[in-house]
């Protein structure tokens, strides 16, 4: 078991190697998601949104921490610290979408949680292996596209302001999926890849999102 968990792996461009350095700027460009993290801390505790929202904030730092520690160590083992914390996030921030945005009761928030997530689960299962492997793993990251663009739209239809960072979110995610899919094809003529463009942009997304998590987050009653 351990010598599978330390097994190297290569799914990016840029590594050309299992050297702990073999990827420097996917290590590097993680300190996105970092700053957006700590500047999203100090939003939230500027603008008082609560612990809910503090969380938040920490949670983008550790996924920065995470993704370094994978592009780093790139192992079959520590692919985990680089999914673990995007797949909680994506939870998170959707129960907090429920919450805070739409302002729903615990018991109806976690409904809604569990039956959106398993038909994005189920959406992206249902992605055929060609199309998977075509987007380099890429159409793993559904459920969280899905759950910005439908709350997006849920969250501006009720008149929160919220709902278009959700919707700015998503489509700074298109691009940056678009980035992360492409990285292999371009190696040949670009040896740099383009995964270090995903870090990057999806650290300007979550900034995007902790900003409305700070300004329209708080809770019931301080508004």
């Amino acid at each position: 078991m351990w010598q599978t968990l330390l097994t190297p792996v290569d799914l990016y461009c840029e590594r050309t190697g299992p050297g702990l350095w073999a990827e420097p700027a996917n290590a590097l460009t993680n300190l996105a998601f970092i700053a957006a993290g700590l500047w999203g801390v100090r939003e939230v505790r500027r603008c008082e949104a609560g612990t809910f929202a503090a969380v938040l904030a920490w949670w983008v730092v550790a996924i920065g921490i995470g993704s370094t520690i994978f592009h780093t160590f790139a192992t079959r083992g520590t692919i985990w610290a680089d999914i673990l914390p995007i797949a909680g996030f994506t939870l998170a921030y959707t129960l907090f979408n429920l919450r805070r945005f739409l302002g729903m009761e615990w018991g109806k928030a976690i409904v809604f949680l569990v039956a959106f997530h398993a038909v994005a689960g189920a959406i992206s299962f249902a992605v055929p292996d060609w199309l998977r492997q075509a987007s380099n793993g890429t159409t793993s990251y559904l459920p969280p596209f899905l759950a910005l663009a439908f709350f997006g739209i849920w969250v501006t239809a009720r008149g929160n302001r919220a709902g278009w960072y959700n919707l700015a979110g998503s489509a700074i995610f298109v691009v940056s999926a678009i980035c992360r899919m492409i990285d292999l094809t371009v190696c040949a003529s670009f040896p740099l890849g383009t995964h270090f463009l995903w870090h990057l942009l999806n650290g300007l997304m979550l900034g995007v999102l902790l900003a409305a998590v700070a300004r329209f987050g708080a809770p019931k009653g301080r508004q």
